[in-house]
């Protein structure tokens, strides 16, 4: 039955899905399928959601764009839940803490959720946001194969991009996450909540860091200011140029992890 959201009937989509939030980049993903996009089918398009289904290497593999953030992000996992998708992979770019360099890949194996979508989904508890063990090997298999510097670690899942506490963003960092994004604790908590139902449904992430926080030191433990002032952050960002083909390079690691983990 179609979808309000997604116009499209069960069996339209593979059963594992790379969920990239930008349209256009979707369709670039597309285009690397088996036979490029003259072969592959086009399973929506309402509200710009576009989703395409087609093989890699023979392997049904789907993509569907989730657009920013956890509330389009959710909507999109609920209605490909319903059509039956079961291994769900988010594609997507990251800013990096210490230890972090632009154009590195991230898989993470949690994502605090930072935001809204933790109480809800948790029911005002607290909740642990975190990615299947399966496809985070996968995904770092995949990542390594490509010669990509790969790290492996906690994420935080923030609502806004533009991060008004007095702290910064670099407050993260300083508690030892590795970088910040705005979709993996929905996908994660989604894909739990099912495991939870007994239906094996399966979520990971892989992220290319396209910015780095800089001066990470004025921060001391626990994301206080060292100074009793509030922090100043800056942030450096790769070229464009260079920043789409770090990202094309990851999209080959997330074409090679969801053709493994959709073989029979």
């Amino acid at each position: 039955m179609s979808q309000i959201h997604l116009h499209a009937d069960a069996g339209a989509y593979a059963p594992v899905v790379l969920l990239p939030g930008d349209p256009n980049r979707a369709t670039r993903m597309a285009a690397r399928l088996d036979g490029g996009l003259e072969t592959t089918s086009l399973v929506n398009a309402n509200r710009g959601l576009l989703g395409y289904t087609g093989t890699m290497d023979g392997v049904a593999v789907s993509i569907q764009t989730t657009m920013m953030g956890t509330p389009t992000t959710s909507i999109v996992v609920e209605e490909l839940l319903n059509l039956g998708v079961t291994t769900f992979i988010r594609v997507g770019t990251t800013g990096g803490y210490r230890g972090t360099a632009l154009g590195d890949v991230i898989v993470p194996l949690s994502a605090a959720a930072a935001g809204g979508i933790g109480p809800i989904l948790g029911d005002g508890e607290a909740t642990a946001p975190t990615a299947d063990f399966e496809v985070v090997q996968a995904l770092v298999q995949a990542s390594r194969d490509a010669g990509l510097t790969t790290l492996v670690g906690p994420v935080v899942t923030s609502d806004v991009f533009y991060d008004p506490h007095p702290l910064g963003a670099v407050r993260w960092g300083a508690r030892g996450y590795l970088s910040a994004e705005m979709e993996s604790a929905a996908v994660f908590l989604l894909a739990m909540r099912e495991r939870g139902k007994g239906r094996n449904v399966r979520a990971g992430t892989i992220l290319t860091v396209s910015d780095v926080v800089v001066d990470p030191d004025q921060l001391g433990e626990g994301g206080q200011a060292t100074d009793g002032a509030p922090a100043v952050e800056g942030w450096e960002r790769l070229p464009e140029e260079e920043l789409q083909s770090r990202i094309d390079r990851t999209i080959g690691a997330a074409l090679n992890a969801a053709v493994a983990l959709g073989r029979p």
